[in-house]
């Protein structure tokens, strides 16, 4: 598959209803923020507000960038086992331009980057394609296990934590074994009778999440996105300590982490409108004033999912104009 025929897979018909459903939940979250804010009093939110200063947000803003860049290292390693050439700059590249495209129904926006390494290495669809499954299966695991390892050092509990850990160890256990999802297209084929050149590559790709199965890329894998995860449930932890509401680190890092998993399973584009809500629940049952739950969501979404989005609009367009470069080379040779 080209990266025209990637690109044509999602026709402009499709991005804009992603846009509009992306900015339709964006508009129900700052208005019930902002509903939630007026509620407790402007004045209060405001007042909790400003005890943030440059530095503050400095500093929340670089946690999340060291959860951007290990998760990045761990695309690479990825990459390599699946036989991409040497290319940390260009890996790293891919997946932070790839972030723009994270407030799309169930993150699938972030398949641009299959187009890029078509474009720049030939790795056809079926090798490249599982490289999203494993991306998103380690983000999976890694939250539950940090979720777990919060609710065992933090004092109380957090409703729900549980079965969110468990359905999403279950969801990368599935999503990542080889010769299930191989009998589940293999399945899938002969109930419909139809589409054998889809279901083939449904089924190469497949395949290909074997060479994945290596302990000690697991182990890397895993140790990466909990570290960057971790830096970012630092983050939260500092923020309330900011606004003078000191939970304790791993309550803080259990609640931050339960809300961006809720939200995510809820398919919704970012997890937007699920994870505040959790959050700012969940915080209201700590004890918190709503004024200081309302401000500190807010915070911690800016400075996580804006600010990845942000960072994956600066460098999306350098990465499709280097892909584009690479493919004009090759053409021109």
């Amino acid at each position: 598959m080209t990266g025209t025929s990637l690109s044509t897979a999602l026709p402009a018909s499709r991005r804009l209803r992603d846009t509009l459903l992306m900015a339709g939940l964006l508009v129900l979250v700052v208005v019930g923020l902002a509903g939630l804010a007026a509620a407790s009093g402007w004045d209060h939110t405001m007042a909790q507000l400003s005890r943030l200063g440059l530095i503050q947000g400095a500093a929340l803003l670089g946690l999340s960038l060291i959860n951007y860049l290990l998760r990045a290292l761990r695309w690479h390693a990825f990459g390599r086992q699946i036989g991409l050439p040497p290319g940390l700059w260009r890996d790293i590249r891919h997946y932070l331009g790839g972030f723009l495209m994270i407030a799309t129904p169930g993150r699938l926006g972030e398949l641009v980057r299959v187009r890029w390494i078509r474009r720049e290495t030939g790795l056809p669809l079926e090798r490249s394609a599982p490289l999203f499954v494993m991306d998103r299966a380690a983000d999976l695991v890694a939250m539950a296990l940090i979720l777990c390892l919060a609710l065992a050092l933090s004092a109380g509990h957090i409703a729900g934590a549980i079965p969110v850990a468990v359905l999403a160890l279950a969801a990368a256990a599935v999503a990542t074994n080889g010769r299930l999802m191989a009998a589940l297209v293999t399945r899938g084929y002969r109930i419909l009778g139809r589409w054998p050149r889809l279901f083939g590559r449904l089924r190469g790709m497949a395949r290909t999440l074997g060479r994945f199965a290596d302990a000690r890329l697991l182990v890397v894998s895993i140790l990466l996105g909990g570290l960057g995860w971790m830096a970012e449930g630092f983050a939260f932890h500092q923020l309330l300590i900011w606004l003078g509401a000191d939970i304790g680190l791993w309550k803080a890092i259990g609640i931050f982490v339960f809300a961006t998993l809720a939200g995510g399973l809820t398919g919704a584009p970012g997890g937007l409108g699920g994870a505040e809500a959790a959050m700012i629940a969940l915080l209201a049952l700590e004890g918190l004033p709503l004024e200081t739950s309302v401000a500190a969501t807010a915070v911690i979404r800016v400075t996580t999912l804006w600010f990845a989005i942000g960072i994956g609009a600066l460098v999306f367009p350098l990465a499709e104009r280097m892909s584009k470069r690479t493919v004009n080379a090759v053409e021109n040779r």
